[in-house]
């Protein structure tokens, strides 16, 4: 509490999404509608920032009162690592931090890194009726596949099959993996198509129209596609792969779904109210993106 003039102020709370590029983040639309509906006055803004000025960046924050939170994502999850005070959980397993939060110490100030994709995927697989144990295939192979990977172990599975544009840089992936006591089958990207349209469950952790030549490869199988398909990427949407999945028969998630469902994660953490974000918080969230309202 800061004291004017007039009587004591209210310090004033912040939070932000940082990433290059940013503008067309939904994490905002999201963590507005959480902290609208709970009465908590925390302003949360996108922050567009390289991982080169990410140090500098950082060194003002640390400056700054009235920190809750950020929420990171690329290309800034691993070199978010060198800038908290602490990394707790399975974002110290991974060596993946997409949330940072900034805890009140004796007078000072700890930022902690954390990584909430993991609970996002686990919970949007969940929601899709995900069983236990599913035969999967993860396509691609940097940060946000390591986290698909605890995901896969949280759900029961040891073996996964990744498929990947560049074999030589599955550095994430193989290290998550070895962390988590699972056994990978990591294979080219052009060999993805039957191992893919037969899986349980696909994340596709692939940038935005990376999956369009996979996706012409299922469709030229005439095959069924059963399973489930969670594409991370959701803008532009529906993406050509989830189009293919979808007439296939199978259940698409999108992305959305697991930006929701992470970003749960990370309101319990900056709101400091973790037993507060309950069902009607969640449905507020899904109406700001145009996801269909649900309970956890």
């Amino acid at each position: 509490m800061v004291h004017g003039q007039r009587g004591p102020l209210r310090m004033s709370l912040r939070a932000a999404v940082l990433g290059h590029p940013i503008s067309h983040s939904k994490s905002p639309a999201l963590h507005h509608a959480a902290y609208t509906r709970l009465g908590i006055g925390i302003s949360y803004t996108a922050i567009d920032v390289t991982e080169e000025l990410l140090p500098s960046l950082m060194r003002q924050i640390r400056d700054q009162p009235g920190w809750r939170g950020l929420s990171v994502t690329m290309p800034l999850k691993t070199a978010m690592l060198n800038e908290v005070d602490e990394v707790r959980g399975v974002a110290r397993t991974l060596g993946v931090v997409n949330t940072v939060s900034f805890e009140d110490h004796d007078g000072g100030r700890k930022i902690v890194g954390s990584n909430t994709d993991v609970a996002g995927i686990v919970n949007a697989l969940r929601h899709a009726g995900t069983g236990t144990a599913p035969a999967a295939v993860i396509l691609g192979g940097g940060g946000t596949a390591a986290s698909a990977i605890a995901a896969l172990k949280e759900l029961g599975t040891d073996h996964v099959q990744v498929f990947v544009r560049d074999t030589s840089r599955t550095g994430e992936v193989r290290s998550a993996a070895a962390s988590l006591g699972m056994d990978l089958d990591i294979r080219r990207l052009a060999d993805a198509a039957h191992p893919t349209a037969a899986a349980d469950v696909v994340i596709s952790t692939l940038p935005p129209r990376a999956a369009d030549g996979l996706a012409s490869e299922i469709a030229e199988l005439k095959t069924a596609t059963p399973g489930v398909l969670l594409d991370v990427a959701y803008d532009p949407w529906p993406s050509l792969v989830a189009s293919v999945w979808q007439a296939g028969g199978g259940t698409v998630v999108p992305g959305l779904e697991m930006l929701l469902y992470q970003a749960v994660e990370q309101v319990r953490l900056f709101t400091r109210r973790g037993d507060d974000v309950n069902a009607a918080v969640i449905d507020v969230m899904c109406a700001s993106v145009g996801l269909p309202r649900r309970a956890l």
